[in-house]
């Protein structure tokens, strides 16, 4: 043990990893994590960086191996180095951030105030008879903590304002938007674009869901909202004021959030790995009543290309 303390935290990783056949039936070289956790003990370091020193090497953290059929190791280094603000950590964010911390994003920031209560246990993943009360951000961590220990988080358990916002969006990489009012998204839509931040957007309303990608630049979420001033609609400091929506009128449902959450993580993994169709000035409709997928081009001049 203490002649592994001078040892280099990629050699105990090589020296601990054993070969399995892996999808598709191809060798893989693989990491378990007790043998991780021990490395990086030995090392002075985070299971994070044990399993980013693992991937540099071309070995998988055995908790990945069934991404490696879909994703490089380069790619999933990618994700591990990452980091994430979900705002909001209800039906929509927990989705996206217990998929996130699935995936191997390395770092995560989970913003919401709120505490859980009754009518949350429908549809949101976090809620449980135990949590009720609970407040959802703090929540989430332990949940994430327990899904994925080597996912780094970072608890915001305030509302987003735009005095609040630089700083909650401070060292990551995009932001996703898993609220539930107007005021709230524009503000978030407004600091994304001022700290030059992709935003992952989406709705839900009954079993209806919309989901845009914003990157600085694009008209965003003007173009669906309206460009109003989000501080003339909400006090920095408290509640934004509540207003009608679909999701007052329809309800929503626990297969919704669900679904629309999921593509959100697709979204958010495109993104961080370039690659793929990006939802980016155009907003995917869904209508899963109806099994209806439509999208529709969110750009302000239909003269640019």
């Amino acid at each position: 043990m203490a002649a592994n303390k001078n040892r280099p935290l990629s050699t105990i990783i090589a020296d601990s990893a054993r070969k399995i056949k892996g999808p598709a039936r191809r060798t893989v070289r693989v990491i378990d994590e007790a043998e991780a956790r021990t490395a990086a003990r030995q090392a002075g370091t985070g299971l994070r960086q044990a399993y980013l020193t693992a991937l540099r090497a071309g070995i998988w953290p055995t908790r990945y191996v069934r991404n490696a059929a879909s994703l490089s190791a380069e790619e999933q280094m990618k994700l591990g180095e990452s980091g994430v603000a979900v705002i909001g950590a209800g039906g929509l964010g927990a989705t996206v951030l217990m998929l996130l911390a699935r995936m191997g994003i390395g770092r995560l920031t989970i913003v919401d105030p709120d505490i859980f209560e009754e009518s949350n246990l429908n549809r949101q993943i976090t809620a449980v008879t135990e949590t009720l009360g609970s407040g959802k951000a703090e929540t989430a961590r332990k949940m994430l903590s327990a899904v994925n220990p080597s996912v780094e988080t970072r608890v915001c358990p305030v509302r987003l304002t735009p005095e609040n916002a630089a700083t909650i969006l401070s060292g990551v990489n995009l932001a996703v938007d898993a609220l539930d009012n107007r005021p709230s998204r524009l503000i978030l839509a407004t600091a994304c674009a001022q700290a030059d931040l992709p935003l992952v957007h989406a709705a839900v309303a009954g079993f209806e869901g919309q989901v845009i990608t914003i990157f600085p630049g694009d008209g965003g979420l003007d173009l669906i909202y309206g460009p109003d001033h989000p501080e003339s609609d909400a006090e920095s400091s408290s509640e934004p004021a509540r207003e009608a929506s679909p999701e007052d009128a329809l309800g929503i449902t626990a297969v919704t959030p669900a679904i629309m959450g999921g593509l959100e993580a697709m979204e958010t993994i495109k993104i961080l790995l370039n690659r793929g169709r990006i939802l980016n000035n155009r907003m995917l409709y869904v209508d899963l009543e109806n099994a209806g997928f439509q999208e529709f081009s969110l750009k302000d001049d239909p003269d640019k290309a």
